[in-house]
């Protein structure tokens, strides 16, 4: 029934196996990759013909993490998968991206490929193996495919680069880099760092493409067994023809349009010829508009990376290394807690920072389990930011891409939780935009957190590097605009600080990037980096000495973990109570450390001094303030600490014989005690060795009966003379 096609390897210390012929046979390409107890069912179906009104290759990759696959029931009402994730969307521009440039330039099927995750083992990550699936997929589909590809995980553990590490070592790496690429090239790189240099991060790149041709030769193999026919592809016999009688008519004023410096204007002049040339061709009805269109881009293309290859010059007038000018400014908005305007050229971000407490942090539901997530970075990109009116919708997938990028490059500086324990959100409102946007992004929110007073580690900058290359002739361009990304080879984005990178994306559309462009390309990324970096000092250099005004004041202390429970109290109820009457936020940690975080001090040091009353211990020998809240026969209780009463037996009111307690003291009148004894945790209290006005202890030399509390707790010491009030290892940022 089943012709079963299997291809196995070790890799990395561990199996990887590729099975077609069992599961999902209707589709074009099906694979099922197993790597450990990781398994990705990956499939790949081609529209048979293509659609003529197409003028872009229509390629779509959905990844897709199946709970069950890790024994897990999905979170949420309706307790089954809905929208995509981010770390979904993040996985199928993963896919996506080194397999679209390989695909003929006039090829204008649809292919449609579905990575889903059937069985997760908690230790390999399903993204490498839904890459190799849907490379080995294409390989066998029939597809015109110029692969196959494949890609690997580069980690770095004390200072070793490490293959495909265990999800359980992501935490101890200060690399995480991922490339993919075909036997002979680079085709991308996505990269997390710790301020590694750029030799270093090169060779992580190589390192990984190496180890990477075992899988490559094993989907080769599979492809040579079970592979389809590759489908014809439609030939335009008259795209040349098209494009030198396009070119007799608009290449001289096509060749004056690139010769205007402000892209709205160029861009305005460009769709006014765009709408002449289709009413032309409508009339005649010889060619499409989709041909049409191809033709003029194509006209496009060699007039602008001629310039470039030939001249040395390019759309704005600059040479390849030169940046565009730069005018960074902080505190831009009034009432938030960091911000900061980042323009370079026309490319424009406004990013805002804002402080919260551990309650704002966000809560992912995923494969690996829960968790919790104290820094955010939103990146948002509206029509009016490239002159444009169209839907305003939820963020897509290049939006979460974008700001996942920046928010790899800003991740490496920011302090430790213990450090600084807010949760920190940035937002990046794109307000104009002409290419490397995602790099502006970093270096607005690099400012918009120091702003803020967040104590990043170095100032983060970011910078977009461009490539055209013609046969053995390439230029290396600097902060790309962009047409040049449109119209180039490569898209390579470089962030990091003065000490090194923080993250690295690159992206290739041909194949033939060589290790000696990619040095150029990060040595020519470096140089303009500091550049940039020296002109935000401009505005900012270093973090501020204390949080914005407008941001809520964190006190954080730590109790001992058994009184953990009487803080939270029953239900939460004692929390909730404490958090209404003070009008501050209190998060507690297992190992009983306490964050209280408010918008003024009065309902900080009300929420810490009802936690202090609870948690705080009785000293024998020591004077406290206290109130009487209840007379006996025989003396009365007294509340001295927090919620503590402690008994003030009647021949401890005054020197004087007391014949009656109630011709001493009176409920609610306040007075000053001394703890002369603790049994098995009642306090017996005294008012005649305290001088009821001073408070000052008349018999100092006292010692009681009853040993101390243990020095092993711990001891907390007040700001206003009185013990108990503040715990002596609380820190406040403010």
């Amino acid at each position: 029934m089943f012709n079963i096609v299997r291809k196995e390897i070790e890799w990395a210390g561990r199996k990887l196996i590729l099975e077609t012929g069992k599961v999902a046979r209707q589709a074009d390409g099906s694979v099922m990759v197993t790597y450990g107890e990781t398994m990705v069912l990956c499939t790949v179906v081609t529209q048979k013909t293509p659609d003529a009104h197409k003028n872009f290759f229509p390629l779509t990759v959905h990844y897709k993490e199946m709970f069950f696959a890790a024994g897990k029931i999905p979170g949420g009402f309706f307790k089954r998968e809905g929208r995509p994730s981010e770390k979904e969307v993040l996985t199928s521009r993963l896919i996506d991206r080194p397999i679209r440039p390989l695909f003929p330039a006039n090829f204008f099927n649809e292919i449609q490929i579905i990575c889903t995750v059937m069985s997760y083992d908690g230790d390999n990550d399903p993204d490498i193996a839904a890459l190799v699936g849907a490379s080995a997929a294409l390989a066998i589909s029939g597809a015109p495919f110029a692969g196959p590809i494949a890609a690997s995980r580069v980690g770095m553990i004390d200072g070793e680069f490490v293959l495909n590490p265990s999800v359980k070592e992501y935490s101890t790496m200060s690399l995480d880099l991922v490339v993919a690429g075909t036997k002979s090239s680079v085709l991308m790189v996505e990269s997390e760092a710790s301020e590694l240099p750029e030799d270093k991060m090169l060779e992580a790149v190589v390192f990984g493409h190496e180890a990477m041709q075992p899988v490559i030769n094993i989907i080769t193999e599979l492809a040579k067994d079970v592979g389809k026919p590759q489908m014809a592809l439609v030939q335009h016999k008259d795209g040349e023809d098209l494009l030198k009688e396009i070119s007799k008519l608009f290449e001289k004023d096509l060749r004056a349009v690139f010769d205007e410096r402000v892209k709205q204007l160029r861009t305005e002049k460009i769709r006014s010829m765009q709408a002449s040339l289709k009413e032309k061709y409508k009339e005649h009805g010889e060619h499409s508009e989709a041909d049409v269109m191809r033709a003029f881009n194509s006209l496009q293309e060699r007039i602008v990376r001629g310039n470039i290859i030939d001249k040395n010059l390019r759309i704005d007038g600059r040479d390849p290394v030169t940046v565009r000018p730069i005018v960074s400014e902080v505190e831009f908005l009034a009432r938030t807690h960091g911000s900061a305007l980042f323009t370079r050229g026309e490319t424009q971000a406004l990013v805002v920072t804002t402080l919260g407490s551990a309650q704002d942090e966000q809560l992912i539901d995923a494969l690996n389990g829960d968790s919790k997530l104290s820094f955010m970075l939103h990146y948002n990109f509206p029509p009016y930011s490239v002159g444009e009116h169209s839907p305003v919708r939820s963020p897509g997938r290049r939006e979460i891409g974008h700001g996942k990028l920046a928010w790899r490059a800003i991740h490496p500086v920011l302090p430790s939780k213990e450090q600084f324990p807010y949760t920190i959100r940035c937002v990046s409102e794109i307000t104009e935009s002409n290419g490397s946007s995602s790099m502006a992004t970093v270096c607005g929110a690099s400012l918009a957190l120091m702003d803020a007073g967040v104590p990043i580690k170095s100032p983060v900058a970011g910078i977009a590097m461009g490539l055209v290359k013609e046969g053995n002739k390439f230029v290396v361009l600097s902060d790309i605009m962009g047409d040049e990304d449109y119209l180039g080879d490569m898209d390579f984005k470089v962030a990091g600080t003065e000490n090194g990178v923080t993250a690295l994306q690159m992206d290739i559309k041909i194949d033939g990037i060589t290790t000696e462009i990619m040095h150029l390309a990060l040595k020519q990324a470096q140089e303009g980096r500091m550049h940039i970096l020296s002109r935000m000092k401009d505005s900012l250099s270093v973090a501020r000495e204390s949080i914005s005004k407008n941001a809520p004041t964190i006190t954080s202390f730590v109790i001992p973990k058994d009184k953990i429970r009487e803080v939270i109290g029953s239900g939460g109820k004692v929390i909730r109570e404490i958090c209404e009457v003070s009008g501050a936020k209190v998060d507690i940690d297992d190992n009983g450390t306490i964050s209280v975080s408010a918008v003024n001090s009065e309902a900080s040091e009300k929420a810490i001094q009802m936690i202090q009353g609870i948690v705080a211990e009785a000293e024998v020998g020591k004077v406290y303030d206290g109130k009487v809240v209840k007379l006996l026969e025989f003396g009365a209780f007294v509340n001295f600490l927090g919620s503590k009463d402690g008994l003030l037996h009647i021949s401890e009111i005054q020197s004087d014989r007391v014949q009656d307690v109630n011709d001493v003291l009176k409920e609610g009148d306040a007075v000053k005690v001394k703890v002369i004894g603790l049994d098995k945790g009642k306090v017996r209290l005294s008012m005649k060795v305290v001088n009821q006005k001073t408070g000052e202890d008349l018999d100092p030399n006292f010692t009681p009966s009853e040993p101390k509390p243990s020095s092993s707790k711990p001891k907390y010491s007040g700001s206003n003379g009185r013990s108990g009030d503040k715990p002596a290892n609380k820190k406040k940022f403010f």
